[in-house]
């Protein structure tokens, strides 16, 4: 005895029905009857795209191991619904030993900077293999994506050593050139100060002597001075203002000592006496150090 039994399938979905366990029609969408226990609904198929990420360890060429994720979207043919129902197994399982075919026999002939640039390539060989392979059962290959590359964390380590050692490199040749700049800009400035320093000094040198001139002339005008004599009064007058300035610098330690031709003692007696003068000026700078140091504490 049959007895009919009610059964829905959803939007973007189909039905298989078996009668005695023989597959006699597909049922639409919406409401459907069946007699039982003759008729049975024994699946539904989904023509939605679905997704499934396969990951897949392996190495490179230069024997780097790596995982890749490569996210696979399919949908059944909706003209080969029978085939996509009772030519396969389980699809999944089968897409993923595809996926792990093709990655495990192409990224093995490639180093791993190589297989980071080569992800379109080896996306589309995953595409064109899965086609081939299952088109004939009802199901179409959309898209697949390589989504991942990820090597160990030692080797990304490596990596960005190696990048960081780069640029380190890049660095210390650009400072390099920098301070190389700097010293010979240093050097062209030093050497153009000197050579206006030399103008300066031979344009000093040239007024001073015009300025001799110009005062001998004037002192033995209308007296009976001998130009010899003029001259003497000048140069006693340029030592005295350079002994001046000398003795004026800050921590001076030159010393002038009257010399006379006539005899060597008196060379001694200046050298003694500018002795002495010294030793008595460092006493008392040694004196007002302390006075000052005891007044503080």
């Amino acid at each position: 005895m049959c007895i009919p039994c009610c059964y829905t399938i959803s939007t973007s979905e189909v039905g298989v029905i078996e009668k005695w366990g023989k597959f006699t029609r597909l049922s639409q969408p919406g409401l459907g009857v069946i007699m039982c226990p003759m008729e049975k609904l024994v699946g539904r198929l989904s023509f939605r795209v679905q997704q499934i990420d396969v990951r897949v360890e392996t190495k490179t060429l230069d024997n780097v191991f790596l995982t890749a994720v490569v996210s696979v979207q399919y949908q059944v043919l909706r003209e080969n619904v029978y085939e996509a129902f009772y030519a396969l197994t389980n699809p999944v399982q089968q897409i993923t030993a595809h996926v792990y075919d093709v990655m495990r026999s192409t990224l093995p002939t490639l180093e791993l900077d190589a297989a980071f640039e080569a992800k379109e390539e080896l996306a589309s060989s995953v595409k064109n293999a899965l086609s081939e392979s299952f088109t004939s059962y009802g199901y179409q290959i959309l898209q697949t994506l390589i989504t991942d590359l990820d090597p160990a964390q030692s080797v990304k380590n490596a990596m960005n050593e190696i990048n960081s050692s780069k640029r380190l490199k890049f660095s210390v040749a650009e400072r390099a050139e920098g301070k190389k700049i700097l010293r010979v800009k240093s050097a062209e400035a030093g050497a153009e100060a000197l050579y206006l320093s030399g103008v300066g000094v031979s344009r000093q040198r040239k007024a001073i002597v015009d300025g001799l001139r110009d005062n001998i002339v004037d002192f033995s005008h209308g007296t009976t001075a001998r130009t010899k004599d003029v001259m003497d009064l000048l140069l006693l007058t340029q030592y005295f203002d350079m002994i001046r300035d000398v003795g004026s610098a800050a921590k001076c330690r030159t010393t002038f000592v009257p010399m006379s031709r006539s005899s060597g003692d008196e060379i001694r007696c200046s050298l003694l006496q500018a002795d002495a003068a010294t030793k008595k000026q460092g006493m008392k700078e040694t004196t007002s150090k302390k006075k000052k140091k005891k007044a503080k504490q």
